[in-house]
């Protein structure tokens, strides 16, 4: 038994039975022995890899977006180019590495602020960006950026973002799904005895079968109104980038990983990364609601259409077979459809006035159809 287990069955004992969104946070970023506290996640030695650690040329698109973004917001300067949830700063390196060289002017303008919460990992930025440091602020909440035009990234956050579960039956009556403990002193699930009042949930208006599981992120719509409560009043666009799907979808998404092989997410609290799938439509809804308008691909489709395989082509030239069969891996992996490019979605959301490659648009307002 984890150290954060015995915690969590003393919070249960005292508490009652306690909700999925409770749970993430104590395993995720409990002070003492939360996962994002203790353990170093990210590369082949941890427990996943992400994007711009595969490969240098995830980040190098992005960064064409980014500069495609500031033209379409006409140049400002300066203006604040952001990332939320910087992982170990490989994301935010390649990115400068690559504006600094096809936009000069853009890196100049941009006024870089990295938001995260975990100071061991923003001791690994610091050491990973330090060419860029004396233009780098660190901060721990979205709400303390300055009120200046914004482009802003978030690739792999969302999911670690709490989730509620509930239960529904066919008679549609909603339980809430709930964490308990057994005789063994073992975590496992409960059901609340209310029927909770819901926020917007189009899925509901659906018949499913009995016990049918549905996943709601407060904390994730709360995040995506901040963001585009900021971009709908100052300029900009966001980029969120993570697995999940684009249409409104149901069923038991919560997963845990350890050493790049998944496991029970009651087991062992605190030593594996604890995620679920991202409701891009929930968050879609909440941006355009603010007043933004949004646009979604899949993480293939984004890559490809940014040029992807002209940069892998030129990366090509003058290496030698092994490394040309690497680079061709790596592109494989990011945007093959039955690998990351097509679990992995890209919602872009952005001013009205702001429109940016390569994305088409839906607009804001809660009444307006998709293209």
């Amino acid at each position: 038994m984890s150290p954060l287990q015995k915690k969590i069955i003393r919070f249960i004992t005292l508490q009652g039975p306690i909700d999925i969104s409770q749970y993430m946070l104590m395993t995720l970023a409990d002070p003492e022995y939360g996962y994002y506290k203790t353990v170093e996640p990210f590369g082949g030695n941890g427990d996943f890899i992400t994007a711009p650690e595969i490969s240098q040329m995830f980040g190098e698109m992005i960064a064409i977006w980014a500069f495609f973004a500031w033209q379409g917001m006409g140049q400002p300067s300066p203006f604040l180019f952001c990332e939320i949830g910087p992982g170990r700063g490989t994301l935010m390196d390649d990115i400068l590495r690559t504006v600094g060289k096809i936009a000069p002017k853009c890196l100049a303008a941009a006024r870089i602020i990295l938001i995260e919460t975990s100071e061991r990992l923003a001791i690994s930025q610091k050491k990973k960006l330090r060419l860029y440091d004396k233009k780098i602020e660190w901060i721990a909440d979205i709400d303390a950026i300055p009120n200046f035009p914004l482009i802003l990234i978030a690739n792999e956050l969302f999911d670690a973002l709490p989730i509620h579960q509930y239960m529904l039956t066919s008679h549609g009556i909603l339980y809430e799904r709930m964490i308990a403990f057994d005789k063994a002193l073992n975590l496992c699930f409960a059901q609340s005895f209310a029927n909770p009042h819901l926020p917007f949930v189009p899925i509901l208006s659906k018949k499913f079968p009995d016990e049918t599981i549905i996943e709601i992120s407060p904390e994730r719509v709360a995040l995506v109104e901040s963001i585009s409560t900021h971009i709908a009043r100052k300029r900009g666009a966001a980029l969120i980038i993570d697995y999940g799907a684009l249409e409104p979808s149901f069923g038991d998404t919560l997963q845990a990983i350890s050493q790049h092989t998944f496991c029970s997410p009651l087991e062992n609290p605190g030593t594996c990364d604890l995620t679920s799938h991202v409701d891009f439509f929930a968050l879609s809804h909440a941006a355009r609601k603010k007043g933004c308008h949004t646009a979604e691909l899949t993480q293939g489709d984004f890559l490809i259409k940014l040029g992807l395989f002209e940069r892998a082509s030129r990366l090509s030239i003058n290496k030698n077979e092994a490394d040309r069969q690497k680079i061709a891996n790596d592109v494989e992996r990011l945007c093959a459809h039955n690998q990351m490019g097509n679990l992995f979605k890209v919602l872009c959301i952005a001013d009205t006035k702001t429109s940016m490659q390569p994305f088409s648009w839906v607009k804001a307002g809660l009444n307006q159809e998709r293209n």
